[in-house]
Formats: structure tokens, C-alpha cells, sequence
């Protein structure tokens, strides 16, 4: 059973949500992914929202751009932590997506990350779901010893080659 629904109102947000994907398809966490229009089809958001905890998701992670209202209408209707991803947008560069995630209005929270950060609304989904989940919690501490080793890596050739032949 998906534990997260990954929800986008347009197809080109497809390569900044299919990173949260991956990241959940890393740590072995199901999800479904859907696109869904929140302004085009407000019939179809609102049965997606309605059943989202029927269908036993306990987070939900929306992108979206421009109003960017995908996300607090998700947290409106959806009573699990919802993950605003706000979308590049060519006109405003993202800050309108921004803007409409981050300011909610009190009592209708939506977790924010970064403009096009998928990976981390992944990562924090994946977190939250840690919480009691100790089988996603001990794959979350492999990713970060990972990550770590990435790092030294890089720091060992650095070290070894001088930061003129990195």
C-alpha cells in the first residue's frame, strides 16, 4: 500500500517530482503519483484529497507553480503532513510558487522546501514516515552514511591531487 501520494498539477513538473520518486524508490517507500489539475479539475483534486487517507497515504507531496495552490488545498482536505514543492516558473523565477506554498494561512500548515526541491520533499517525507517506521529509519541512516562517504571521497582525492589537478 502507497504510504505517499505525489501529486502535480502540470506534466512539466515531472523532472523536479520524479527526484521525490527516486528518493522514496531508493528507501524502499511506495507511493503513487498522480497529475492532477486543482484549477481545471476541482472534481477530481477533491476525490484525490477526500481518499488520500483511505487509500493509507500519511504524507502527501505536492508541487506547484505559479498560484501554486495544489499544495494548501491538499492540506486543507488531507489531515496528514502535506510537502509544498513551488516550481520554477519563468516569470517569477519560482518566488510566486514560493510565496503561495509558504504563506498559509494559520491553521492550514504545508511543509515547504526549496524551488524544485524534490529530492528533499523525498527526503522529508521519508523522515516524517521514520518517525514510526524503525525499518525507514535504519535505510535513512544508510543514505546519510552515504552521503557522508561521498563526501570524504571527494575530500581524499582532493588531498592527494591539490585543488589544481581536482
Amino acid at each position: 500500500m502507497a504510504k505517499v501520494g505525489i501529486v502535480m498539477g502540470s506534466d512539466s513538473d515531472m523532472p523536479v517530482m520524479a527526484k521525490a520518486a527516486d528518493i522514496l524508490e531508493k528507501l524502499g517507500i511506495e507511493f503513487e503519483m498522480k497529475i492532477i489539475s486543482a484549477h481545471r479539475e476541482p472534481d477530481v483534486f477533491f476525490s484525490y484529497a477526500k481518499s488520500a487517507e483511505e487509500k493509507g497515504f500519511k504524507v502527501i507531496i505536492a508541487g506547484a507553480g505559479m498560484a501554486a495552490h495544489l499544495p494548501g488545498m491538499c492540506a486543507a482536505i488531507f489531515p496528514m503532513p502535506v510537502i509544498g514543492i513551488p516550481m520554477h516558473t519563468s516569470s517569477l523565477g519560482g518566488r510566486d510558487s514560493l510565496y503561495s506554498i509558504v504563506q498559509m494561512p494559520s491553521g492550514i500548515p504545508v511543509a515547504t522546501v526549496a524551488i524544485n526541491g524534490g529530492a528533499n520533499a523525498g527526503l522529508l517525507a521519508a523522515k516524517i514516515l521514520a518517525t514510526s517506521d524503525d525499518e525507514i529509519l535504519k535505510r535513512l541512516k544508510e543514505y546519510s552514511a552515504k552521503l557522508a562517504a561521498q563526501v570524504e571521497e571527494k575530500d581524499r582525492r582532493l588531498q592527494e591531487t591539490g585543488y589544481r589537478n581536482y
